[in-house]
Order: C-alpha cells, then structure tokens, then sequence
C-alpha cells in the first residue's frame, strides 16, 4: 500500500502546518503559499490564472528565493532563512512568514492587485492587532472559488495556528528567562551587562563623531532603535521632559512674583529716609 508523506515548506524554520501547499516534484521541494507570496524578492509567475493557482510560481524563483534567504537571519528565531522584509526602507528586519505573525507584524493583503505587505509591529502604519487574523478572513472573503468545507478548514487552520503562534511566544520568553538565571548562577550576569555597556558607549562615540559615515551613522542608529530599549529610553525622558518643563513654569511664575515683589519693595522709601529728607 502507498504511503503519504507529510511535506515540509522549505521556507519555515520550523516547519509550519497551513492550508495550502505547493510541491515541485521534479526538485523535491514544497513551499507554503503565504510563504511565497510575502517572501519579498519573489514574483509570481506571469502566467497567473485564478482559474489554475497551480501555474502561480515557477521553480526557478522558489530556488532564488530560497538562495538569496540563506544570508538572512529571522528577527524572531534568530535562525536563517528569512525571506520576508518589512516594507519599511529604512527597517532591516527580515522573518519567516509565521515568525513575522509571531512577531506582531502587520499582514497587507490585496490579491486584485497581486500586494502582499509586511510591516513589522515598529512600523505599522496602522498600529493594529490581530493582524493574521484580519488577514485571514479578508482572503476567505475575497476568495471566489472557495467552497463551504474549505472556508472551515482555513477557519480551523487559523485557529490552530494562533495557537501555536501563543505557544511559541510564550515558550521563547520561557528560553529566554531560563537563560538568564543559569548566566546568573554561573557568574556571568556582570559580563554580559559590561559588554552591553561597552556597546552602548562605542555608538554614543560613532553618533558623536563629525567624521563617522553617513551610512555607519544610520546603521548604529537603526540598531539602537532595532533593540527596544533605546526608544524606551526615550519614551521616559519624552515623558519626564513634560514634567521637567511644568515643574521649570511653576519655578517661573513663583520667581516672577518675586522680582514683582522685589520692584514693589524698591519702589517703597523706608521711613527714615523720609524723616531725613524732612
């Protein structure tokens, strides 16, 4: 009896399930299509038909593709593979299409036009939540030739895979907690930070430097941006800046009335000098 065989998509780092997948036969290689679709150097095949998806991609640029992720590390996982940029210029954050869901980014579908975008939760235009979600439903609405059944399964399957996708992050963040206790018990906890400050104070001197590269500049500030904690940083000295001005107003209008005082008191002659002058 013949058996299945169950096919990874050769896109994800770890090999997500989804609805639908496209296998090449002749080169051994199957590929989600969410996964092709957003991978941000593929094109579709212009031989696209709705009528037949099977004619959507062509093998020769899966391969490109694949070659040209070899030298992209995924923001999330941290391993390679990552074909999917956001969109933004300036970000160089690059995922694999479930990590960029795990991630928080938003998900632009608009298959009229042949756009599939993705913003990463730093630059989303919006600011929206949910976003595979959305995603989802705006292609099971959109698409004509679904049937009933498959409207459930791709129901089913999104359901499943936000599942996933909360088990993932909250076993990353498990990884990342334990990591920091055993640093922690085996003494290394001050040499991680001093590295990290040593860090911090070679691109304070790259930033303050007339004569760093315009190119080197963007690439530290990017970075600082990239890791969270300068913006935090920001956000409270923003915050703590609103404060500090209301504090140095209130300061103003009691030094004010003061000098006021000050010129009402000089104005005034004492009495004995009025006696004096008499």
């Amino acid at each position: 009896m013949a058996k299945m065989v169950r096919r990874t998509c050769a896109f994800c780092s770890d090999g997500e399930a989804a609805s639908i997948m496209y296998v090449a036969k002749e080169q051994n290689i199957a590929a989600h299509q969410n996964c092709l679709l957003f991978s941000s150097g593929f094109v579709e095949s212009e031989e696209y038909n709705p009528e037949n998806l099977d004619l959507r991609f062509d093998v020769e640029s899966v391969l490109n593709e694949l070659k040209r992720g070899k030298r992209l590390v995924c923001n999330f996982c941290r391993k390679k593979g990552a074909t999917v940029g956001c969109e933004e210029r300036a970000c160089r954050r690059s995922y694999h299409y479930f990590c960029a869901l795990c991630d928080d980014a938003a998900i632009e579908t608009d298959e009229v036009n042949g756009v599939y975008r993705v913003f990463c939760s730093k630059h989303d235009p919006g600011n929206r939540t949910n976003h595979y979600d959305a995603a989802n439903k705006r292609k099971r609405h959109t698409s004509k030739s679904s049937t009933i059944m498959e409207q459930m399964r791709a129901e089913e399957t999104a359901e499943e895979n936000r599942l996933r996708i909360l088990r993932r992050k909250s076993s990353r963040h498990k990884v990342r907690i334990d990591f920091l206790r055993k640093c922690k018990q085996a003494g290394l906890l001050d040499d991680i930070f001093e590295e990290m400050l040593d860090t911090l104070h070679l691109a304070q001197e790259k930033l303050m430097d007339d004569n760093t590269s315009e190119t080197e500049y963007e690439e530290t500030v990017i970075s600082l941006f990239d890791c969270g904690l300068f913006e935090n940083i920001l956000t409270n000295i923003h915050s703590g800046t609103e404060e500090k001005i209301q504090e140095l107003l209130e300061s103003k209008k009691r030094l004010d009335n003061q000098i006021e005082l000050l010129q009402e008191l000089k104005e005034v002659s004492l009495p004995s000098q009025e006696s004096a002058a008499s």
